[in-house]
């Protein structure tokens, strides 16, 4: 068998490279295979689906036929189109890939451009519609191309490439010379439409650059260091490209199922929207000018929460969708046969208390950063305040949607009392009518009440839960929302504990996943969001080079296109966890600014001034 044609292993996760068009995205191998792409949104199944299975769940991979060519990949600066080099003893080649911006249909274009010498290339399509289980009927058009129907998916493949059938797969060879473009050109529409016409590849490139260069000029880039000033800009392009552009929901990550250990259960489906991801996505795009995507998703959090308070969701399909069943796809193997594969999240129908604390606060922030009408709004957060009026001493899910049991955990506590103190601020600075004492009394009832069940005097630290003894990171996030400042003595002892006990190699745990009752079997990578909460609280604690010092180790951990998923197992060395991870990118963003002497996020939302330590 010729090297190009075995059965290749799935990818490890950082050796992916992400493309897409606003509505759906596509994870590129450094090998040149596409191996998922959902069509037509980023929660639709999947028509590639190698990246969970192997190649016969579907791949598009085109790759010179040489055995071992050296490769380099890199994004265009300031776009997401995706450069692939590949050279071979024949010669050089170039394989540039993209989504060109959404007319009536989604399309992906491949280049093939020959740099040097003449390569011999291979391109081989498998397409697998119902997450790479429905073979589709193939044909030819008229006019040449390659048409797939399967049900009401219908895929159309233009290229002046000769291609032939192969085993349920369309193959091709051909060979590319220097100074030579071969593009391919895949389309997605609905089977019962007619096709449209494909898009001119060479035009679209152009556009698609022009786009994605006058986006990122607009990034206000104002106090973030020089030296990262290219990773907050790959970020924000990263974090652009899972807004689901008809709705301005956020997806917080285009994967299914990548695993939080590999071979583990902990594999979740993130093709969601997460109300929890509000106030610091709100901060992320503020701060670096792009007021248009901030007041979008403030927009989608709104319709998505609108109703009846005691029946809002924690998470949300793209267009604010409310069920969102968890199912198992038994016949993907899983990424390096870590199994169940899942589709949905059951989480969705959890009481997790800490959403209500996020809402309020995203809507306060909003405000103050003058996205809304002062007014606007206001009876829908008072229906809220109300709410957490009543429920704000129930046990939940928390934070991190544990499925072994509701318990008091201090974090969503916290966040209760985050939503009545952005509901008195908004008042009190906005002039909006409402209970404002009352709303005082039921504040400082909640800081009691926390600052005397959640404080472990034996730790010296916040603990998970009220009355237990373990540690949470996201007792971080304290000094974060203004409840109490990094400078007090028991936030001082909780970094300090977190420092000794959930760092084993200088990144952040969750929590201890062998010691808290969680519903799985232990074992998890470090939770990156969760570093940079830690160098966040070191900015505000005044300890700006430990700060600094934890955000460039998290910066070396982004692959080689500056892109991280959700997790990372540093003694494996390996990003773990749905890919890219919005959560992560948007932390990355905020610390960066937090790191700055201005227009810190972790001031602006806590809304107390810095320690005077944290300046020098």
């Amino acid at each position: 068998m010729e090297p190009w044609r075995h059965l290749r292993m799935t990818a490890r996760i950082e050796d992916y490279g992400l493309i897409g068009d606003g509505e759906t995205a596509a994870l590129v191998s450094r090998d040149g295979s596409i191996d998922w792409l959902c069509w037509p949104r980023f929660d639709s199944s999947a028509c590639f689906a190698a990246l969970l299975g192997d190649t016969g769940n579907g791949r598009w991979r085109v790759t010179p036929k040489s055995e071992n060519p050296r490769m380099e990949r890199r994004y265009r600066p300031n776009t997401l189109i995706l450069e692939t080099s590949f050279v071979t003893k024949e010669g050089e080649v170039t394989l540039i890939d993209f989504f060109p911006l959404r007319d009536r249909a989604s399309q992906i274009v491949r280049l093939v451009v020959g740099k040097r010498g003449a390569v011999r290339m291979h391109s081989e399509l498998v397409i697998r519609f119902d997450y790479g289980a429905s073979i589709p009927w193939v044909r030819r058009t008229d006019d040449g191309a390659l048409l797939a129907i399967s049900g009401p998916d219908k895929v159309v493949l233009y290229t002046p490439v000769q291609l032939r059938g192969e085993g349920m797969t369309t193959v091709a060879e051909f060979t590319v010379s220097a100074g030579q473009t071969i593009p391919f050109v895949l389309m997605h529409t609905q089977s019962h439409l007619p096709t449209p016409d494909p898009v001119d590849a060479l035009d679209a490139l152009r556009q698609t650059q022009q786009f994605w260069e006058g986006w990122a000029a607009a990034h206000r880039n104002k106090g973030v260091a020089d030296a990262y000033a290219s990773a907050v800009t790959r970020s924000l392009i990263t974090l652009k490209a899972l807004i689901y552009a008809p709705t301005g929901g956020i997806v917080a990550a285009p994967t299914t199922s990548l695993p939080e250990r590999i071979g583990g259960p902990r594999n979740w489906d993130y093709r969601i929207c997460w109300l929890r991801d509000a106030t610091l996505t709100l901060l992320a795009f503020m701060n670096a000018g792009y007021y248009d995507e901030a007041r979008d998703w403030r927009d989608w959090l709104l319709r998505a929460a609108a109703g009846s308070p005691s029946q809002m969701q924690i998470m949300y399909g793209l267009a604010g969708e409310k069920r969102l069943a968890e199912w198992e796809v038994p016949w993907l193997a899983g990424y390096e046969g870590s199994k169940p594969v899942r589709v949905g999240n059951a989480a969705s129908e959890q009481l997790q208390i800490d959403v209500f604390g996020e809402v309020m606060d995203a809507l306060h922030q909003a405000r103050v950063g003058t996205l809304r009408n002062p007014g606007e709004g206001w009876d829908f957060q008072r229906a809220l305040t109300d709410h957490v009026e009543e429920i704000w001493s129930s046990a939940d899910e928390g934070i991190w949607e544990v499925r072994g049991g509701r318990q008091q955990f201090t974090h969503s506590k916290v966040m209760a009392w985050v939503a009545l103190d952005r509901a008195i601020k908004s008042a009190e600075t906005f002039g909006l009518e409402g209970p404002v004492d009352r709303w005082r009394k039921l504040r400082d009832k909640i800081h009691r009440d926390v600052c005397e069940k959640a404080f472990n005097r034996s730790l010296g630290a916040f603990v998970q839960a009220y009355g237990s003894e373990n540690l949470d990171a996201s007792t971080l996030l304290i000094p974060a929302v203004g409840f109490l400042t990094a400078t007090d003595p028991r936030v001082k002892g909780t970094i300090e504990a977190i420092e000794r006990k959930l760092m084993p190699d200088g990144l952040v745990l969750r929590y201890e996943t062998g010691e808290t009752r969680d519903g799985l079997p232990p074992g998890e990578g470090a939770f990156l969001a969760c570093s940079f909460w830690l160098a966040d609280a070191y900015i505000l604690a005044g300890r700006r080079d430990d700060a600094r010092k934890l955000y460039e180790r998290l910066l070396s951990l982004r692959n080689d296109l500056g892109l991280l998923s959700e997790e990372y197992d540093p003694r494996a060395k390996r990003l773990l966890g749905n890919f890219p991870q919005a959560f992560s990118h948007i932390a990355m963003i905020n610390t960066a600014h937090n790191i700055n002497t201005h227009a810190r996020p972790c001031q602006q939302r806590s809304g107390l001034a810095l320690h005077a330590a944290a300046e020098k």
